[in-house]
C-alpha cells in the first residue's frame, strides 16, 4: 500500500499564494503595459495615432488607385495566364510515359551525387568563405564592374532589337528552315539510334578492357608519388624560399612603377591642359 501524501504546512501554502500574486501581478503590469502603448500610438490627442492612420490609408489609397490602373490590370491577366499556360502545359509531362525515364536518371543521380555532395562540402564551405572574403575585398572595383556591364547592356541594346526586328519579319523563313531541317534528319534518326547502341556496345567493351590496366597503372603512379613525396615537398619548399626572397624586389619594382606612372601621369595632364600666363609650372621628376 502506498502511502498517504502529508498535507502542506503552512509556509508552504503561504509561499504558493505569494508566488501566484506575484505572476499575476506581472501579467497584469505587462497587460497594461501593452495598453498604454497602444492608447499612446494611436491617441488622436498627440497627432502621433492620427498620423499613422493617416499615412495609412493614404498609402491604401494610392495602392488602390495604382492597382486599379489598365497598365496594372494588363500585367496582372499575363501573369495569370502566363502561369496558367505553364501549369496546363507541364502537368501532362509529369505523368506522359516518357517522363519516368528522366524521373528514373533523376532518382540515380540523386542517390549517387549525395555521398560524393557529403564528401565535398567542407571544401566546399571553405571555398564559399573565401570567395566571400575575396568579394568583400574587392567590392571598391564592384561599381566600376557594374558600370561596365551596364555600358556593355546598353551598347547591345540596338543590336538585339534589330536582331529581334528581322527574326520577326522573317518568320515564314525561318518556319520554312524548320521544316526542311525536321523533313531532313527525320529518316537520319533510326539509322543514328542503332549507330549510337553499336557505338555504346564497343565503348563498353573498350572500357572494360581498359579498366584493369589503368588501376595497376594508377596504383603505380600512387606509390611513385609516395616514394618521391618527400622530394616533392622539398621542391615545394625552395619555391616558397625563392618567392619570398623575390618578394622586396618585386614590391620595389612595383613602387618604382607606380612613382613613373604618377610622374607620366603629371606631365600629361600638364601637356595637355597647359598652366595661364604668368603661373609657373612645376615637373614632377620621380626620385
Amino acid at each position: 500500500m502506498s502511502p498517504i501524501p502529508s498535507l502542506p504546512s503552512r509556509e508552504d501554502v503561504l509561499r504558493m499564494a505569494r508566488s501566484t500574486t506575484d505572476i499575476t501581478g506581472q501579467l497584469l503590469d505587462t497587460a497594461g503595459n501593452i495598453t498604454r502603448i497602444a492608447v499612446n500610438t494611436f491617441d488622436p490627442r498627440d497627432g502621433s495615432g492620427a498620423e499613422a492612420l493617416r499615412v495609412l490609408r493614404e498609402t491604401t489609397a494610392e495602392l488602390a488607385e495604382a492597382s486599379a490602373s489598365p497598365q496594372v490590370q494588363e500585367a496582372f491577366y499575363r501573369i495569370v495566364d502566363t502561369l496558367t499556360r505553364l501549369g496546363t502545359s507541364g502537368a501532362p509531362l509529369a505523368v506522359h510515359p516518357v517522363s519516368e525515364p528522366a524521373q528514373a536518371l533523376l532518382a540515380a543521380l540523386g542517390d549517387s551525387l549525395l555521398p560524393v555532395l557529403d564528401a565535398v562540402e567542407p571544401a566546399v564551405q571553405e571555398a564559399v568563405a573565401a570567395l566571400g572574403e575575396l568579394v568583400d575585398a574587392s567590392s571598391p572595383l564592384l561599381p566600376a564592374a557594374a558600370g561596365i556591364a551596364a555600358g556593355a547592356l546598353l551598347a547591345l541594346t540596338p543590336v538585339l532589337g534589330a536582331a529581334a526586328d528581322v527574326l520577326r519579319g522573317s518568320s515564314p523563313e525561318l518556319r520554312r528552315i524548320a521544316n526542311a531541317l525536321t523533313a531532313a534528319l527525320a529518316p537520319l534518326l533510326p539509322l543514328q539510334v542503332a549507330l549510337a547502341e553499336r557505338a555504346a556496345a564497343a565503348g563498353a567493351g573498350v572500357v572494360r578492357a581498359t579498366l584493369p590496366p589503368l588501376a595497376d597503372l594508377t596504383e603505380a603512379a600512387a606509390a611513385v608519388m609516395q616514394t618521391a613525396r618527400p622530394v616533392l615537398v622539398a621542391g615545394e619548399e625552395m619555391l616558397v624560399a625563392g618567392l619570398e626572397q623575390l618578394q622586396p624586389l618585386l614590391l620595389a619594382t612595383a613602387s618604382r612603377a607606380g612613382q613613373v606612372a604618377r610622374a607620366g601621369a603629371v606631365r600629361v595632364s600638364a601637356a595637355v591642359s597647359p598652366a595661364a600666363d604668368g603661373t609657373v609650372v612645376v615637373a614632377v621628376t620621380p626620385a
